[in-house]
């Protein structure tokens, strides 16, 4: 993101330099647009989910997401160019400059996308102690990623494991040095994958010389927050939860997390308000009133409040008063509703919630209280993701599918807790920007 930001604003330079000869008294003026084009243009190509950790293996596809990118930049482009005293950035040189941007953010995209495995230069190096079910985990998560930001070079047997369930090709010789393996393969990680730690199974004192010579040493749980942007259930311990870093909450957090959702929410309200009075009206033409859904969900801390959303489904959608998941294709949605439920502005009255203070604007998502029993019964630490209000959108929602089962509140949890691990008001705003993607595209609505 950084060096594309980079490109960027040498290329708002160029259009200044193009337009006139090159002096401090030129490029000087150029500054703030060209600085405000390259952020503008970095959250656009971010929003538009150019940042994402799984990036498009086809080099047609990634073309066409810049492309497309830079289409949309346009207005925005020649919006801010025109920021520049007296005009006097030329049409003919604004259109080179942006040229040069496309460009340049290819090349650099190519040049990623075109290196051999792990020769990248943020490419991590990974050394796996293990050769186990766990090593098998991490083997599957690399090998399977649509990305090659992540690379195994090895697995080291430990004792401890009978079986091989990694590569056989790819296990290193038993008794090996684990420094001396981290030199000879230029490993810049260990991932330590091993169930059994007991019994001196562990080459602690390797592992310690590896870190204090600057490789990083992470466990499982570790290794796939930071790869996956989840906490796997199945690699996690309790002592982890306690000892680790984050689910940290704090006066100071919670003031500014409030003080963005009451601004975030007050301009969404003004900017969807003809949207809302419109949803209002297509549905109660449709299928009468009320037009507003009211509906029993758990907040923060367990409690309940009463969520508000426009109304999808038909008046005896629950007419046996029995909860049920919303299925693909399910019949009790109305037509309007199928589109409010795509577009996500049957979730707008949930602005009203955040003003109230019941909600977030980003966090987990709210569930009904029989569902919360339920899942809570079948599912280790789900009641974490109550320690923060659930929000209208959140790291869940734009990371996984509409969930609909016990299997998917599984796979939700995961990203709810790397949320509630990490929230911060950085991860809101970028929550907010991956937002706008599933909304135009319609990812996971149902």
């Amino acid at each position: 993101m950084i060096a594309e930001a980079i490109v960027l604003l040498i290329a708002g330079f160029g259009a200044a330099w193009i337009s006139a000869p090159a002096s401090l008294d030129t490029l000087l003026p150029a500054l703030l647009p060209a600085s405000l084009f390259a952020v503008l243009m970095t959250l656009l190509m971010s929003a538009l989910g150019l940042y994402q950790r799984e990036q498009p293996r086809n080099l047609s596809e990634l073309v066409g997401r810049v492309l497309f990118a830079f289409l949309l930049g346009l207005p925005v482009a020649y919006m801010v160019f025109r920021l520049m005293p007296q005009g006097s950035i030329a049409m003919p040189a604004l259109d080179i400059s942006l040229c040069m941007g496309f460009g340049g953010i290819l090349l650099l995209r190519a040049a990623s996308f075109l290196q051999a495995d792990g020769a990248g230069m943020f490419t991590r190096r990974i050394l796996v102690v293990g050769t186990g079910s766990e090593a098998a985990s991490v083997w599957a998560a690399v090998s399977t990623s649509a990305s090659s930001t992540h690379t195994i070079v090895g697995f080291v047997p430990v004792g401890a494991e009978d079986t091989v369930e990694v590569p056989s090709t790819m296990v290193m010789p038993e008794g090996s040095c684990v420094m001396q393996l981290a030199r000879d393969h230029r490993a810049n990680e260990i991932v330590v994958a091993v169930r059994e730690r007991r019994g001196g199974v562990l080459p602690l004192r390797e592992l310690l010389d590896c870190k204090l010579a600057g490789v990083t040493v992470n466990d499982l749980s570790s290794f796939f927050e930071r790869m996956r942007g989840q906490v796997r259930l199945d690699t996690l311990r309790a002592s982890w939860l306690i000892y680790g870093d984050g689910f940290r909450q704090g006066f100071a957090r919670a003031a500014v997390k409030r003080v963005f959702d009451i601004v975030a929410s007050s301009v969404l309200l003004v900017l969807t308000a003809p949207v809302m009075l419109l949803a209002a009206l297509a549905i109660a033409i449709e299928s009468g009133f009320p037009v507003i859904y009211r509906q029993e969900r758990v907040g923060q801390g367990g409690r309940t409040f009463k969520v508000l959303k426009f109304r999808s489904m038909r008046l005896d959608a629950e007419a046996d008063g029995k909860p049920r998941w919303a299925g693909s294709n399910d019949d009790r949605i109305t037509r309007v509703g199928h589109f409010i439920r795509k577009t996500r502005i049957d979730e707008l009255p949930q602005i009203f919630n955040v003003l109230h203070g019941d909600m977030s604007f980003v966090g987990p998502r709210p569930e009904r209280p029989f569902f919360v029993d339920q899942l809570t019964d079948q599912i280790p630490f789900y009641a974490a993701r109550h320690s923060v209000k659930p929000g209208i959108t959140g790291w869940a929602q734009v990371r996984y599918s509409y969930g609909a089962s016990v299997d998917d509140a599984v796979q939700k949890l995961q990203y709810d807790l790397y949320y509630v691990k990490n929230h911060t008001l950085f991860l809101d705003i970028l929550v907010l920007l991956q937002t706008v993607r599933v909304v135009l595209t319609g990812d996971g609505a149902r």
